[in-house]
């Protein structure tokens, strides 16, 4: 993929590292990550994230993992570039704190599905999940991906509801059903 790209130009450039990060001249991190796209817009928020290890952290994850998830949340989102969902996944993925992920896949197939109860913010449909699930990040991480997997595969924004596993419970899906019956043989 077109992150895994930019991936390896920063390992090969030895500068996955947040103080080898900010050694880089903005133009060359932009450079090594361009397959990943917004390229000068990225680099000027990974120098900024890097910063902010450094600043707060001295670079050390698990120091920083230790910390409280609200606290960490609060000054992730304080850092310029960095919304809701970008903060979210760098405290679940990364740090293994157990917040769930709302993406764009996640919104939509929810809405379809009716499951949203008409929520549409971030932050309710982010409280549907953790109210109603465990407070386990290996459950967070997962049920997370199976919801980017439907995004991808089958609730895209011309949906393919055919092979859809939960076409059965989909309001989409059956008003669909209801406006184009099959045609008999």
């Amino acid at each position: 993929s077109n992150v895994e790209r930019a991936i390896s130009n920063l390992k090969d450039a030895r500068a996955l590292e947040p103080e080898r990060m900010l050694t880089l001249q903005t133009g060359q991190l932009a450079k090594l990550i361009k397959p990943s796209g917004y390229y000068n817009q990225k680099a000027g928020r990974l120098k900024s994230i890097c910063r902010y290890l450094i600043d707060r952290h001295e670079a050390d994850f698990d120091e920083m993992a230790g910390r409280p998830t609200g606290t960490l949340r609060e000054e992730l989102l304080a850092i310029n570039g960095i919304g809701p969902e970008t903060a979210d996944s760098i405290l679940l993925y990364a740090l293994e704190h157990p917040v769930f992920v709302v993406d764009a896949y996640t919104k939509r197939a929810l809405g379809r599905i009716g499951l949203s109860g008409g929520k549409n913010s971030y932050q309710e449909i982010q409280k549907l999940f953790m109210d109603n699930l465990p407070e386990d990040t290996a459950l967070f991480n997962d049920y997370h991906a199976q919801w980017v997997a439907l995004g991808k595969y089958h609730c895209k924004t011309k949906p393919v509801c055919k092979g859809c596993p939960l076409r059965e419970i989909c309001r989409y899906a059956e008003s669909y059903r209801l406006q184009n019956p099959p045609v008999p043989k």
